[in-house]
């Protein structure tokens, strides 16, 4: 599905319902199959990548199936492989293509350390994976601490299930360090003694436990960048969005201080946000996302929209995420008349060319990119979105509430 945007840049007020994090809602299932725990999930996450784990682990638990395919969803492969590995049975967990393309060697590596039985089906390092469930030991481990964050929170997730102590050695810079913090976090709600010092953390075995019935998941702060984005570029605004707290566990919560710099203003009003627009000066933005990777791709086509320059770094894990973000950002954003330069790990807008090519925008079936892209309707006419659908991914309702605009 393709889809040509237009926007009329007047006065936009709106009110939109955010449905629940991803990264939270992912977790929390986990958390949840693990401890088998009756608990209900308040403000789930409707993105696809949940509906898709949520599914995987009613199949796993109910023996429905012993091939799991999840189709392009990373966080479900790193995190389904750490389950499955001490999840008693034999289990096939594949995925889409572009899945099968992205590494997960490191991850395999630590688990089999700690008596996992994984084989790769095809590439060496690479997904799908034949794996044998069953009771893992526990240890010490070491894990480079710039790849991923996702395979040391699929790890810590199933630590406390281990037969021994489990001590993660993380290697170097951490990548996404406040994901980590979300999982730890969540580990400890719900009863789990988790000890990070320094570059160790140390899981003891347990077991999750809960004296609740309800668990509220505050909305997804990454899918809120697109309205930021939204708010920065258009003339005048007020946006109203449901479910947010100054007191989150998402690194994207780091969006009202950014913005503030790229005029937009956001004010905390009980469960609410609400953003207008006020005027900038602002000509070259610099930030390094090293905690906050996912709203880059938001950020870049801002300043894009705002006519500014700017110089984004802390990028690296882009590069392994659906697509190489971070060569898709130039491919597509230099249709819009810019000059940028890239390295692995940044992004840089040197200049304004005004030289605009025909604005058909691929998305490499990263549904990032269609929709950091979206905001640019109201500053550029006649782009069209090729395979629009990706947003599904992580925002069912996207074009649905971009279109209300």
């Amino acid at each position: 599905m393709d889809l040509l945007l237009k926007l009329n840049n007047k006065r936009i007020n709106k009110h939109f319902f955010i449905s629940g994090s991803k990264s939270i809602t992912n977790r929390l299932y986990i958390i949840k199959a693990l401890g088998k725990l009756n608990l209900n999930l308040i403000n789930e996450s409707n993105s696809e990548d949940s509906e898709l784990l949520k599914k995987a682990l009613f199949d796993i638990n109910t023996y429905n199936s012993k091939k799991i395919n999840v189709n392009h969803a990373g966080t479900d492969m790193r995190f389904l492989t750490a389950y499955l590995a001490c999840t008693e049975g034999e289990w096939i967990l594949t995925g889409s293509d572009s899945l099968k393309k992205r590494p997960i060697k490191d991850l395999v590596d630590c688990l089999k350390s700690l008596g996992a039985q994984i084989s790769y089906l095809e590439k060496e390092g690479f997904p799908p994976l034949q794996i044998i469930g069953k009771k893992l030991e526990g240890g010490n481990i070491s894990i480079k601490g710039n790849i991923s964050s996702q395979y040391i929170s699929a790890i810590l997730l199933v630590a406390p299930y281990l037969n021994n102590k489990l001590s993660i050695c993380i290697e170097g810079e951490i990548a996404s360090k406040p994901y980590i913090n979300m999982t730890i976090n969540l580990m400890k709600q719900f009863g789990v003694n988790v000890n990070w010092v320094n570059e160790n953390i140390v899981v003891e075995p347990s077991e999750y436990k809960t004296k609740q019935n309800d668990f509220s998941i505050e909305s997804d702060w990454s899918s809120v960048s697109y309205w930021y984005s939204i708010a920065a570029l258009s003339n005048d605004c007020e946006l109203i969005l449901n479910e947010f707290s100054t007191n989150s566990l998402q690194a994207d919560s780091v969006l009202p201080k950014i913005y503030s710099e790229l005029g937009v203003n956001t004010k905390f009003n009980n469960n609410q946000i609400i953003l207008t627009k006020n005027k900038t000066n602002l000509t070259n933005l610099n930030y390094d996302f090293s905690n906050c990777p996912d709203i880059a791709q938001t950020i870049a086509a801002t300043c894009v929209g705002l006519n500014i320059t700017c110089n984004l770094t802390g990028l690296k894990t882009l590069k392994i995420k659906e697509t190489d973000r971070i060569q898709a950002l130039k491919n597509e954003l230099e249709k819009f008349g810019v000059e940028i330069e890239i390295t692995d790990e940044s992004l840089k807008i040197v200049k304004h060319t005004n030289s605009l090519n025909k604005l058909e925008i691929e998305t490499y079936h990263d549904h990032r990119m269609a929709m950091c892209i979206a905001p640019l309707a109201l500053k550029f006419n006649n782009i069209q979105i090729k395979n629009a659908e990706v947003v599904n991914k992580s925002y069912p309702k996207f074009w649905e509430d971009f279109s209300n605009l």
